[in-house]
Order: C-alpha cells, then structure tokens, then sequence
C-alpha cells in the first residue's frame, strides 16, 4: 500500500510539473520496490497484518484530510479579511489567536460542554429551530466531526498569522494595476492574491498535515477513541500499545510508520520548494 501510494505521487507530482523528471523516477523506484518486496503488505497473510491497525490509520488520514483544508481554507478566508490596519482588525486578529494559545485540555472542555445534548449551545439551537439534539460525541456518525471541528477552531491562530504574513508581502501595485483592468473583489483574489501565496499555502498544508498526523488529546479527552473505534487514532493507539498493554516493541514499530509518514511530507515540501526556485 505504501509502495503504491508512493508511485502515484510521484506520477501526480511530475504531471502536475512540481517534480522533475529524476526526482519522479527516484520516488517511483523506491515505492515500487517497497510494495515488490515479499510480504510487505496489509493483507492477512502479510508481515503488516494487524486488526486495529490499520483502521486506525484509516481514521488518522480520515482525521486529517478533514481537518487540513478546513484549517487552510479558514485562515485562509479569514486572514483575507483581516488584511487591514485599523485598529478594529487588530482587535479580531487577537481574538481569533487566542484560541491558539489555550491547552487541548481547556479546548477539549470546551467543545465537550458545546457538543452536550442537554446543555450544550449547538443543541440549544437545533431545538430552537424544532429539531431533536444530537449526540456528538457518542454518535459513530457525528463523533469524528466533532473532535474535527474542534481542532479545526483549535488550530486557525497559526495559519491564519502565516497567510497575513503571506498577504502583506504581496505589493500594492499589482492590485492597482489590477484595478485598472476592472479586477477588484474576488476575481483579485483569485487571479492575484492566490498565485502570489502558492509558496505560503505549500508551507501552511505541509505543517497542518505534520502537525494533525500527531493528534493524540481530542480522541483521548473528547471521546476515548470511541464509538466502536471510529475515532481512535494513530498516536493513541501507539500510546495504548506501549503503555498499557506493555508491548512496547510493536509500539516502536508503529511509532517508525508514523515518523515515515511525516518523513515522507517533509521530503515532498522540500523538492517542491526546489522545483519552484528553479
């Protein structure tokens, strides 16, 4: 699987002209001869055959690719917004880094009191409107996009300072010129400020994905990996692994897998990156 999903990125990255032909083909190569090795597989009679494994990784890069472009695309919005100097911007731009700086324990209590059935305000509002709340937490339908959302507001401070940065250093004159051409509002945004911050979304997609690889605290605290493992991710089953069923050797090895993924996104930053300043 590994070994597949590596020749496809490359395929993908050299079409799409973000990699040269040799770093495609070294990337090719290598996947290839990872999935060609005897028994390196998920399969029930591979090497890498493990029940809960794999579903946990299942929810891992489920987990991610919902919360890495919510993240992107909200910060990215938001900071398009607040891409003023008045006082009024700097005020909100404080407001909405706070969320930043709390601990996942504060967060996590938090959303746990937003998402109760009883007394939580998103129930509240669902009954204003005629309908029955919701059990988010316990939910096997609704438990993921809990501990999503609440990341997802957890995690926009970062981003959100990254795009600003990214925004300001875009220069005044193509905007003018731009206006010029009757191009304001959203079609500047879209021919002119997005093309200007390819480098700057690059950096913010590579870190969020890094960063949510890793996620431990929202699972454990908000719903314990539950319901029926729906949420149980990679770190906290390597976590349980270790140091509660002292199997510290599969552990390890699973910590390695994790470190190879993060490992594999760093090196696919880094030969874009390249490309780009050739």
């Amino acid at each position: 699987m590994a070994g597949l999903l590596a020749v496809a990125a490359a395929v993908a990255l050299n079409r799409a002209r973000r990699l040269s032909g040799a770093s495609a083909v070294a990337l090719g190569l290598a996947g290839a001869a990872l999935f060609g090795i005897a028994g390196v597989h998920a399969g029930e009679e591979g090497r890498w055959f493990d029940r809960r494994f794999w579903p946990t990784v299942g929810n891992t890069v489920l987990f991610v690719s919902l919360t890495v472009p919510g993240v992107t695309l909200s910060a990215l919005l938001i900071a398009a917004a607040l891409n003023r100097e008045t006082r009024a911007m700097g005020l909100l731009r404080t407001l909405f880094f706070l969320s930043q700086v709390l601990s996942v324990t504060v967060v996590t209590l938090i959303w746990q009191i937003m998402f109760s059935p009883r007394q939580g305000l998103i129930a509240n509002i669902i009954e204003l409107f005629g309908g029955s709340p919701i059990t988010w937490l316990t939910d096997e339908r609704f438990a993921m996009a809990a501990i999503v959302i609440a990341t997802i507001w957890w995690s926009l401070g970062i981003a959100m300072i990254l795009f600003l940065a990214g925004l300001q250093d875009i220069s005044k004159d193509l905007f003018e010129a731009g206006a010029l051409d009757h191009c304001t509002g959203a079609r500047a945004f879209w021919y002119i400020t997005l093309p200007n911050l390819k480098r700057t979304i690059t950096l913010v997609v590579v870190l969020q994905i890094i960063l949510h690889f890793q996620v431990f605290g929202q699972s454990h605290l908000m719903t314990q990996g539950g319901p029926n493992d729906e949420t149980q991710v990679l770190v906290r089953y390597i976590y349980q692994t270790a140091f509660r069923d002292s199997e510290l050797g599969r552990a390890s090895a699973m910590a390695v897998f994790l470190f190879l993924i993060m490992g594999a996104f760093s090196v696919v930053q880094f030969l874009v990156g390249r490309e780009e300043k050739g």
